[in-house]
């Protein structure tokens, strides 16, 4: 049977994984990317605030989700966006597109993408940019 990209869009949901590492309790911005994602036609979980990057990777692994979006205002994301990375490559997991949000300064980034996030969305980003971000990168997998 043939079917075109809309035929598979319908079928093959993408699941995206939305979680809060550490003690960050904020998460306004975290559900408002869950909430849009969810209503551009993604499959969304959201783990809710403090988690571990142990509880993260076993979570989305549990889940099979495709990406994995975490935010993060406290300032710990040099230590626990590099770790939940680690985590998920110790356990073959290194496909899942990763990426990050949050209060993080432009000299960070660099590291971050260089230990595995492959985008890395701070304050003023509209939630399109982060929707369309997924879907192309989907397309490309």
């Amino acid at each position: 049977m043939f079917f075109d990209d809309t035929d598979l869009e319908r079928t093959m949901k993408i699941r995206v994984m939305i979680a809060k590492p550490g003690l960050d309790g904020h998460d306004r911005g975290a559900k408002y990317i869950a909430r849009a994602l969810r209503d551009a036609g993604m499959e969304v979980i959201y783990t809710g605030i403090r988690q571990t990057p142990e509880q993260i990777v076993n979570a989305a692994i549990q889940e099979d989700v495709d990406v994995v979006g975490l935010s993060l205002l406290s300032g710990a994301h040099n230590f626990l966006f590099p770790k939940v990375a680690e985590l998920f490559k110790e356990n073959g997991k290194d496909d899942i597109l990763l990426f990050g949000g949050g209060v993080i300064p432009d000299e960070d980034i660099d590291f971050l993408k260089s230990k595995g996030f492959k985008a890395i969305f701070t304050p003023g980003t509209s939630a399109q940019e982060v929707i369309d971000y997924i879907k192309e990168s989907m397309k490309n997998e």
